[in-house]
């Protein structure tokens, strides 16, 4: 009888992946989507359109939490909601792979580091804090330009397959550029559905694959409801009390439920909110905001700093207690949305004449990413030949190399602060 041969053991077995190891339920625990969207929420810079760009290469291509249909549908879905779409666009994300906690634990990790970053900004006073990182936070804005690239290039090629498809990206694109505005950008996503509805014809497009967010039709206008009570009752409450605790939290929270386009188009709100009233000073208002520019992600998290800088005696809060009040406010309309939504949306995506609609929204999202490549990515971070060959050394690295973004976006900062000192 012959001897079996002896199994070769690799040297070194390789370590157990968390990803892989839910893969079959699809499941992560909140402690790891907290991990996750950590990491995220420290590195994303470059607004929300970059954010869109780090989601898909973190959750699409690197981790495949989605497919790359059931996260451009997400993302066309968020972009009709009013409030901050790449945070809507996590906290679905943690919704559907750990539940009501793990939203809660992607929308904190995400949040949470520029929100403290600028409360602790907001305590300090200081203006030159940011001064000599300007070198390091430079290059961050050129990074963004590598990811928002590596977006578009991504989700052309699966987006925009055809040509009408392709079409409709560049109409998006122009109309975008010709009128920059929240509104043009809305305009044009609603008639890139309605074209995609009339002119695509995808007879032989399969089933949008079920994506389940755990949350029933119930509880879902359960929470539109909630979302409009809020909206209508506060304000009544807070002049039937006369408190300016409830006035100013009620601000934030209109401020996120009411606006559409994004973080810059909330702060003529937040300043009409806070600087007449003489809670916040207007050089305490401009300060903080271009320390939201320097901070990683969402813009929203400008309402932290507000929240901290507030005079207690006028606004009724203030401190990190005021900060953390006025975090909470203002991103509290952008999680009820989503919940309330995605049950409903699931069902919709998967009838045919939405399925055309939503391809040529699809088509119309990358349009946008596009413009926003353009402006304000790009005019906001390239000034010259260097910006431009670290821009293109970040995109090869990301999209051939298949570096991590957080090695790149690392290796810009290094990269910027290198350049400021020559």
């Amino acid at each position: 009888m012959k001897k079996a041969p002896d199994r070769v053991l690799p040297a070194h077995p390789p370590a157990p992946d968390a990803d892989a190891a839910a893969a079959g339920d699809g499941r992560s625990s909140a402690w790891h989507i907290l991990w996750v969207f950590l990491r995220l929420g420290l590195t994303s810079f470059g607004g929300p359109v970059a954010h869109l760009g780090y989601f898909r290469t973190e959750f699409v291509e690197r981790r495949r939490w989605l497919d790359e249909r059931s996260y451009a549908d997400l993302v066309a879905l968020c972009q009709f909601l009013p409030g901050p779409a790449s945070s809507q666009v996590g906290m679905a994300i943690g919704l559907a792979r750990g539940g009501w906690v793990g939203s809660l634990a992607a929308w904190a990790g995400f949040t949470l580091p520029s929100a403290l970053a600028l409360i602790g900004f907001a305590l300090l006073l200081s203006h030159g804090l940011l001064a000599s990182a300007g070198g390091a936070l430079h290059g961050l804005k050129v990074v963004a330009v590598a990811v928002v690239a590596q977006a578009v290039w991504g989700m052309a090629k699966s987006l925009c397959p055809d040509r009408p498809r392709a079409a409709l990206a560049v109409l998006a694109a122009v109309l975008c550029l010709l009128l920059p505005s929240a509104l043009a950008q809305v305009g044009a996503i609603v008639a890139c559905g309605l074209l995609g509805r009339v002119l695509l014809q995808l007879p032989g497009q399969a089933a949008a694959p079920h994506r389940p967010y755990g949350v029933s039709r119930g509880a879902g206008l359960l929470a539109l409801a909630l979302f409009a009570l809020l909206l209508l009752g506060l304000p009544l409450l807070a002049a039937a009390m006369a408190s300016p605790l409830l006035a100013t939290l009620d601000a934030f929270y209109r401020a996120g439920a009411l606006v559409f386009g994004g973080g810059h188009v909330v702060l003529p709100l937040l300043q009409a909110a806070v600087v007449p009233g003489g809670a916040v000073g207007n050089a305490d208002f401009l300060a903080g905001y271009g320390a939201a520019q320097a901070v990683p992600g969402p813009l929203f998290t400008f309402a932290a700093y507000l929240g901290a800088v507030m005079r207690p005696e006028v606004a009724g809060l203030g401190g990190v207690s005021g900060g953390l009040l006025c975090l909470v406010a203002i991103f509290a309309p952008a999680w009820l949305l989503v919940v309330g939504t995605l049950p409903f949306w699931d069902a919709l995506r998967q009838r045919p004449a939405v399925q055309s609609a939503l391809a040529g929204i699809n088509a119309g999202v990358v349009g946008l990413l596009l413009a926003a490549l353009y402006d304000p990515v790009w005019t906001s971070a390239i000034a010259g030949r260097a910006d431009f060959a670290l821009a293109l050394l970040a995109f090869a690295l990301l999209v051939w190399a298949r570096w991590s973004p957080l090695a790149v976006v690392l290796l810009a900062a290094l990269a910027g602060w290198g350049l400021s000192l020559l």
